[in-house]
């Protein structure tokens, strides 16, 4: 079996509260919110509204991302069908994904995500529906072609998660002809994956990818999904259930997460102060400022910046509503006795989010 090595590597997160531990305490948090989401949308909207959210998420992801980290791995010289392989071997790697590459010719190369699937972290894949797979194979590889100008550039998938077979697989092919819309995503079940030779995958400058790199790199891997993925649930169910469903998934994974991710910001205690403290290590995490006061009855937070919807024009407030129900799922873990009261929002035109977190019994 093989072992991507950047996920090795992460897994090692450093010492609790250095730099490293924080990030992967931020990377875990939003992580297990984009597979909360997911979760929550098809429970309790159906599969085909969650496939079709997966869908504009990803291919809101490809429009923004692909090209421009496309180029940054150097492929530009390589034939379409491997480059496109290569490019997806090696950002997921960086992400921490369990994926492979195999080459077969200069027209077809493969890409085979092992499990466990970071997308369906845990037993996750156990509820995700198989129109999931569809939107973001759709959204994302079915477009490559057309974003790399080549009308020739298809994916064939040949194995998918949630129908037990042997991970996600396929792969990109350039054919003698121009495809048509329908034709740039296939299926050909049952088409086995070559074996994959990791001397044989393309290799990142070990140099230019220091752990501290990585880390940091996976953050935003993880913070990435929630950047695209909250504005496309407004557009997918309209601001007030996107509000709704996404300040649930948001509230009960921070209660299922607290405590994994104070631990790795090294934050104790249960008092308004404390929690204080938490989001401000949160805030720092994230690469924003934070400015904390008052006493452990009445203590208060207030962010500069919000580095998870940075570049993002016109944000609609139920972004923020869904969002902030992670740290209102974190302070119910913390200490159920305390409540959490908005005074300011950046989304608002404020020059800051603050927080008062304060005693209520």
């Amino acid at each position: 079996m093989s072992v991507n090595p950047f996920s090795t590597i992460l897994a090692q997160s450093g010492a609790p509260g250095s730099t490293t531990a924080c990030w992967k305490g931020a990377a875990s948090l939003y992580h297990a919110y984009f597979t909360g989401l997911m979760l929550m949308i098809a429970s309790r909207k159906g599969g085909d509204t969650a496939g079709e959210w997966i869908f504009r998420t990803f291919r809101r992801q490809h429009h923004e991302k692909f090209l421009s980290s496309f180029n940054k791995l150097g492929l530009e010289k390589l034939p379409d069908a491997v480059a496109a392989a290569q490019y997806h071997y090696l950002s997921n790697s960086v992400g921490g994904a369990e994926v492979e590459y195999m080459y077969e010719a200069n027209d077809k190369a493969w890409v085979h995500f092992r499990h466990p699937r970071w997308m369906y972290d845990g037993t996750a894949l156990c509820g995700a529906p198989l129109q999931v797979s569809h939107g973001f194979l759709r959204g994302w590889y079915g477009h490559n072609g057309v974003s790399l100008g080549n009308p020739r550039l298809g994916f064939v998938c040949t194995s998918q998660d949630m129908t037990a077979e042997y991970g996600l697989a396929g792969y990109f092919k350039e054919y003698d002809h121009d495809l048509e819309a329908e034709e740039r995503l296939q299926f050909a079940p049952g088409e086995m994956a070559p074996p994959f030779d990791p001397d044989a995958a393309p290799q990142l400058n070990a140099d230019a990818w220091p752990v501290e790199r990585l880390h940091k790199a996976n953050r935003n891997y993880a913070m990435e999904y929630i950047k695209t993925g909250l504005p496309e649930l407004i557009a997918t169910l309209g601001p007030g259930e996107a509000s709704a469903l996404g300040n649930l998934a948001a509230n009960i994974i921070g209660r299922q997460f607290y405590g994994e991710v104070r631990g790795l910001l090294n934050t104790t205690g249960d008092s308004a102060m404390d929690f204080a403290n938490f989001m401000s290590a949160m805030a720092a995490a994230q690469d924003d400022s934070a400015v904390v006061g008052g006493t452990d009855d009445d203590a208060s937070v207030r962010i500069s910046g919000w580095r998870l919807m940075r570049g993002r024009d016109n944000v609609h407030p139920a972004v923020f509503e869904a969002w902030n129900g992670l740290w209102q799922g974190c302070l119910a873990e913390h200490n159920r006795f305390l409540a959490l009261q908005i005074v300011e929002r950046v989304d608002y035109g404020d020059d800051a989010f603050e927080w008062r977190i304060r005693r209520v019994r």
